[in-house]
C-alpha cells in the first residue's frame, strides 16, 4: 500500500502485490466535461443528375451502407434521381439527388411555357441575347422589326338585335404583322448540356388592345424529351454496374 498527498488531502492505493511498475497519474483542478452524445450524421446531398453515381462510386465498396438496403427512386417528369441508403435505420439513412435542371437562358426566354412579351420587350431581349441566335444577321433583321412593329388590329363589332330584346355582340380580331413565322436558337436546354439548334415560332395575340407575343417550338419539346430519357437511361446503366443489388424504382 502506498499513501500519496495531494492539496485536498491524503489518501492510500493498493497496488497488486509483485508489481515491479506501476504509474499512477493524478490530476488536479476540474475535471473535463463529457460531451453529451449525438445521433449520427445523416448523408443529405443534392446536384446535377450525376450525383448518385459519383457517391457510389466512392462508397459502395465501403460499409457505411448495404445494397439491399437502399433504393434508388426515377422521376423521368421532374428528371430526378434519388439514392436512399439504409431504409430501415432512423440513425444511419441518407439521401442522395441529383436532378437535371433548365439552362437558366434556356429559362429567360420563355419558350412553350406562355411568357407575354410586348414587341419592344421582345426586340430589346433579342438584342442582348444575340448570341444565342443561329445566324446574327437574321436576329438584326428580327429585332429592327420588332422595335419598329406595326400592326393592324381589324375590329369588326357584329350586332344582332333580336325581337325579343335579346343582343349579341361577336368581337372579331386579326392581326397582320411582317415579321417572320419563325427563327433559329442556338441554346442548351439543360445545364451542363451541349447547345441545340431549336426552330421557334412567334405567335401573335390580342391582350386588350394590345398585341403582344408568345414563343412556341413543338422542336424543343421532341429535343427535350430525348435528352431527358436518354440522360436518364445512361445514369441507370451505369448504377447497375457499379451497385446492381440496390433495387430501381420509376414513380
Amino acid at each position: 500500500m502506498e499513501e500519496l498527498e495531494t492539496t485536498c488531502g491524503k489518501f492510500a492505493i493498493n497496488f497488486p502485490e509483485g508489481s515491479n511498475f506501476t504509474e499512477v497519474v493524478i490530476r488536479e483542478g476540474d475535471a473535463l466535461r463529457q460531451l453529451d452524445p449525438k445521433a449520427p450524421i445523416k448523408t443529405r446531398l443534392s446536384g446535377v443528375i450525376g450525383t448518385p453515381v459519383e457517391y457510389l462510386k466512392k462508397r459502395v465498396q465501403t460499409d457505411q451502407f448495404t445494397q439491399q438496403r437502399s433504393f434508388l427512386t426515377v422521376n423521368r417528369e421532374e428528371i430526378l434521381l434519388s439514392l436512399v441508403i439504409n431504409e430501415d435505420d432512423e440513425y444511419t439513412r441518407g439521401q442522395v439527388d441529383g436532378k437535371l435542371e433548365f439552362h437558366p437562358k434556356f429559362v429567360e426566354f420563355g419558350i412553350n411555357i406562355g411568357k407575354i412579351w410586348t414587341p419592344v420587350e421582345l426586340g430589346m431581349f433579342f438584342k442582348m441575347n444575340r448570341a444565342f441566335f443561329q445566324d446574327k444577321t437574321a436576329n438584326m433583321k428580327l429585332v429592327t422589326e420588332l422595335m419598329n412593329f406595326t400592326a393592324t388590329v381589324n375590329n369588326k363589332i357584329e350586332r344582332n338585335v333580336k325581337e325579343n330584346g335579346d343582343r349579341a355582340d361577336i368581337f372579331v380580331q386579326a392581326v397582320n404583322s411582317n415579321l417572320p413565322e419563325s427563327f433559329y436558337l442556338q441554346i442548351p436546354i439543360f445545364k451542363g448540356m451541349p447547345a441545340e439548334t431549336l426552330e421557334v415560332e412567334t405567335f401573335a395575340k390580342i391582350n386588350g388592345r394590345e398585341v403582344v407575343f408568345t414563343l412556341l417550338s413543338p422542336g424543343a419539346n421532341q429535343t427535350l424529351e430525348d435528352i431527358r430519357d436518354g440522360v436518364i437511361d445512361a445514369q441507370l446503366e451505369q448504377i447497375r454496374e457499379i451497385a446492381p443489388d440496390i433495387a430501381i424504382i420509376e414513380v
